[in-house]
């Protein structure tokens, strides 16, 4: 399973980078400031959570049985989709409805983060 993990958030990583790329140099002519804003911030969040992913993956190799763990990196996923993935789609199609999905990939990034916490804490031979 780590190495599910690992290779989504290298994934992810890439995505990121071609999002980035596509940010700054495709839709910076053809978005308003504040909605390419929008889009960056998507791809902000989502490039710490492709790491979040790769640390999910080598924190795994050390604890392969911490269900949480593995919890955590499906948390993870599901914000870059709900989060990240509402604000690209907001951005370039104007779907304004969408965004009510934002706050729950949101929540799920901030549960992905303290679910991780967790499963260290509980492991004692950290």
């Amino acid at each position: 399973m780590s190495r599910a993990f690992l290779v989504l958030g290298a994934v992810n990583a890439f995505l990121c980078v071609v999002l980035g790329a596509l940010g700054a140099h495709g839709l910076k002519s053809i978005l308003a400031p504040d909605i390419l804003t929008t889009f960056q911030v998507g791809v902000q969040y989502h490039f710490y959570h492709a790491i979040g992913l790769i640390l999910v993956g080598l924190t795994l190799d050390r604890f392969p049985q911490a269900r949480a763990l593995k919890f955590s990196g499906i948390l993870m996923l599901i914000g870059i989709v709900l989060f990240s993935g509402t604000l690209y789609i907001v951005s370039v199609t104007g779907w304004k409805g969408l965004s009510m999905t934002a706050p729950l990939g949101g929540m799920s990034y901030m549960s992905a983060w303290l679910l991780f916490a967790w499963a260290i804490w509980k492991n004692k031979s950290v």
